[in-house]
């Protein structure tokens, strides 16, 4: 219905063709038009829900490029630190 509406376009993504805008879903009023122009843009029962979404997999945490960025940068903070100790050393 939503892409009838939305001009042919993806059923996920309401599309105003009047406002040449997309909307989020939970924007759009409650009988799925637009709030700009009124037109009807989307199905409201065709709208996700938390009930109709399958649970995905637990987050497992930071990747491990995040990891190695994190590891890096505190060797370099220490490896500086280390220099900004030697640097006051040598100037008092």
């Amino acid at each position: 219905m939503a892409a009838e509406a939305g001009g042919g376009r993806h059923w996920g993504v309401p599309w105003c063709d009047t406002c040449d805008r997309f909307y989020n879903p939970n924007s759009l009023r409650a009988d799925g038009s637009c709030p700009a122009c009124g037109r009807r843009v989307a199905d409201p029962a065709m709208a996700p829900t938390a009930v109709d979404e399958e649970p995905g997999p637990e987050p497992t945490g930071a990747p491990w490029h995040f990891k190695l960025l994190v590891a890096a940068t505190v060797l370099y903070l220490g490896y500086r630190l280390f220099q900004g100790v030697l640097w006051v050393a040598q100037q008092l």
